[in-house]
Formats: structure tokens, C-alpha cells, sequence
């Protein structure tokens, strides 16, 4: 049996289509904004992979503080010079892959450009979608086996790739419980969350200093400005925009005018140093069984909120994103496929402050949700 392009691609169409893909993806997807190929983007990108030079895996390398105190005044400093320490992190990548199938002529009156151009649309933001959803879970230490509503996925096929292995719980002194009637934070442990352990002032102002007792290396503008960021649900996003406190700061901080973000809504929350975003991906519990959600029975809906610094995440990708056109049915049923080959990590570190193995950038904060 052959197969026969229904559209004829030529090499250098076919890349454009890619390319179309790619530029598509990128618009739709929300990771991406916080991507980057060095060492102080939220997520390292790294694109060190062809698919003419091959290979399974990529490598992700941080380097730790030093620990030594130097030498003072004229000691001799040679012979005393201290090594720096880094740590490789191996990033696997995998295929991920989707197709839609055109019903045929009778049925759907539609001319082959235009059902590609539907496609494109359709395949891009599915696939911006999915990565944008592993991104946030990985992030969370959330098996891949779960949507990010916290309900069971129907199908099991991403925890079939495999970096999906590779995803971890946070760390012990990286996942933290908000305590909304003491105002503390206290040890992860999503059986301990009520329902008053909702998001308010005092979280931003107090994760701030959780993130700097903690060494989280800080995102930095300019080479001066720092700061962290923090994503949040948007129930948590509400509950935050509905304390007393908050709403004061910000109505004061800010001119009575309609570019007060108050008034006209705003994608991005600063405050404190933490660029505050909101996003449905964000892992919750809202779609989870009753009994399978947080709290002592299993009833509270529940938030991770994401505390984010320098290289929080690595992704490492392969080329351009897959396009496939094949023709069924005596050409008369055309159909498209796209994907991608990529990867995430959490990558994690041997922590010179806490002597213990960490999650090297982020920090997971409960809440109510």
C-alpha cells in the first residue's frame, strides 16, 4: 500500500509549516514567557540537540555557592583556593504526538488549504497546551498520571514518556504549608491544609523571606533589580485580590487614575519582589474525587502555589515541531500529525545551607483553593 501527500509539500514549504508551528505554539503557550538559554531564565532552555547530531538526553549544569572564607591579608592564598562545586542534571527527552483526520469530501466541504490551516491552529495550541500542563505539574512534583485539576487523565499515554519518570515530590525544605489562621508556614503536608489556609497578604510578604532563608537564587533585571516568581491558581488569585490588607496596599501604592491596575485588571501582580501570575494550570484538587482532595478527609480543595527562581525548570527541546501530512481512503480523507521532541526536569541540588539534597529553584507552598 502507498501513501500519497495530499498537499505535495515541497522540502522548503513543509518547513515553512514548521516554522508556522513553532511561531504558534510559542504565541499560545504560557511557559515560554519565562524560558531562557542561561542560567538566570526561571526555565533553562536548552537546545544543545539536533536531529542530525542525536542523543536521548540533554545536560543541565548548576553550579553552588562557595563555602570557604577566603584567606585574610598577606596569607598565602595559593595552595588555598577552593573548587567550585556543580552538578550535572540529566534531562530525557521524548516524542509527543497528535493527528486530526478529515472526515472526507461529502462530509466536510472544505478545500485541503483551509482544513490545513485549521489544523495548524487546532495542533499548535493542543501542543503549547500539553507542555504549558507538564511544565506546571513537573514543576509541582505532580505525576504526569493527573491533570492539573488534580482528576485522573482517561488516558495514560504522557506517563508513557520518558521524562515523566523523572518527576519528583518537592524536597522537604522546599514545600511548605501556608497556615492561614497562625500566619505561618509550617512542613508540606497536604492532610494538614483547611479550609482557612487561604491566600492573602501576609503569604506574599512572608514567601518572600522563605524564598531568601532558603538561598533561592533570584531572577534579576538589569543585572540589579531581583525578584521571584510566584504563580497561583485563579481562585487563589481572588482570594488574594479580596483581603483587607492587600487591597489596601495596593489601592494606596497606587494613583487613583484607570491605570491603576485595580481598575482596569492586569496580567502580572508586583508586589514585594514577587511578580505574581496567574494561570489554570496552576495544580489544584478541584477535580479531584471526593476523598482524593487535601484536608484530614480528603475534602478540601486544595492549591500549590509555585515560589520561582533561577533555573526552577529545565527543558530541553530537538528541532522544530513535526509535521506530517498523509493522505487515507484513496485521498480522500486527509489527515495531519504534529509533535514535538522534547523534555522537563526539576532539577535538584546538594544544598550547602540545609546539607541535604533540594529542589534547586522552586518552592511549593499549600493552600486552601
Amino acid at each position: 500500500m502507498a501513501n500519497t501527500d495530499f498537499a505535495a509539500l515541497t522540502d522548503n514549504e513543509l518547513t515553512v509549516w514548521m516554522r508556522k508551528v513553532v511561531r504558534a505554539a510559542r504565541e499560545k503557550s504560557f511557559i515560554t514567557k519565562f524560558e531562557g538559554s542561561d542560567e538566570n531564565a526561571m526555565i533553562h532552555r536548552i537546545n544543545a540537540l539536533t536531529e542530525t547530531t542525536g542523543g536521548a538526553k540533554a545536560v543541565m549544569t548548576l553550579v553552588t555557592d562557595l563555602e570557604d572564607d577566603g584567606v585574610a591579608g598577606d596569607r598565602n592564598l595559593e595552595g588555598n583556593e577552593e573548587a567550585m562545586v556543580s552538578s550535572d542534571i540529566v534531562i530525557q527527552i521524548d516524542q509527543l504526538r497528535h493527528a486530526v483526520r478529515n472526515k472526507g469530501r461529502m462530509a466536510n466541504q472544505r478545500s485541503v488549504v483551509k482544513f490545513r490551516e485549521v489544523a495548524m491552529n487546532n495542533l499548535s495550541y493542543w501542543l503549547a497546551n500539553r507542555y504549558d500542563q507538564m511544565a506546571l505539574l513537573t514543576l509541582s512534583g505532580i505525576s504526569y498520571t493527573l491533570f492539573n485539576n488534580g482528576a485522573t487523565r482517561p488516558k495514560q499515554e504522557m506517563a508513557n514518556l520518558a521524562y515523566a519518570a523523572d518527576v519528583t515530590a518537592p524536597s522537604a525544605n522546599r514545600h511548605y504549608r501556608w497556615n492561614g489562621t497562625s500566619g505561618l508556614f509550617e512542613a508540606g503536608n497536604t492532610a494538614n491544609v483547611e479550609a482557612t489556609d487561604t491566600m492573602s497578604y501576609d503569604f506574599v510578604v512572608n514567601a518572600r523571606t522563605l524564598a531568601e532563608d532558603a538561598y533561592l537564587k533570584p531572577l534579576r533585571m538589569n543585572g540589579d533589580v531581583e525578584w521571584y516568581n510566584l504563580f497561583l491558581t485563579p481562585h487563589q488569585i481572588a482570594q488574594l485580590k479580596l483581603d483587607d490588607d492587600f487591597k489596601e496596599a495596593y489601592r494606596n501604592a497606587m494613583p487613583r487614575t484607570p491605570d491603576n491596575p485595580l481598575f482596569k485588571g492586569s496580567d502580572v501582580i508586583w508586589l514585594d519582589g514577587m511578580a505574581i501570575h496567574k494561570h489554570r494550570y496552576v495544580y489544584n484538587t478541584r477535580g479531584a474525587a471526593s476523598g482524593s482532595k487535601w484536608g484530614a478527609a480528603g475534602a478540601i480543595d486544595g492549591a500549590r502555589a509555585l515560589l520561582c527562581g533561577a533555573q526552577a525548570l529545565g527543558k530541553a527541546e530537538v528541532g522544530r515541531p513535526i509535521w506530517v501530512e498523509k493522505d487515507f481512503d484513496y485521498d480522500n480523507q486527509p489527515g495531519i500529525a504534529s509533535g514535538r521532541i522534547c523534555g522537563f526536569r526539576k532539577p535538584k541540588f546538594q544544598s550547602i545551607y540545609s546539607d541535604s539534597v533540594e529542589d534547586f529553584g522552586v518552592i511549593a507552598i499549600d493552600t486552601a483553593g
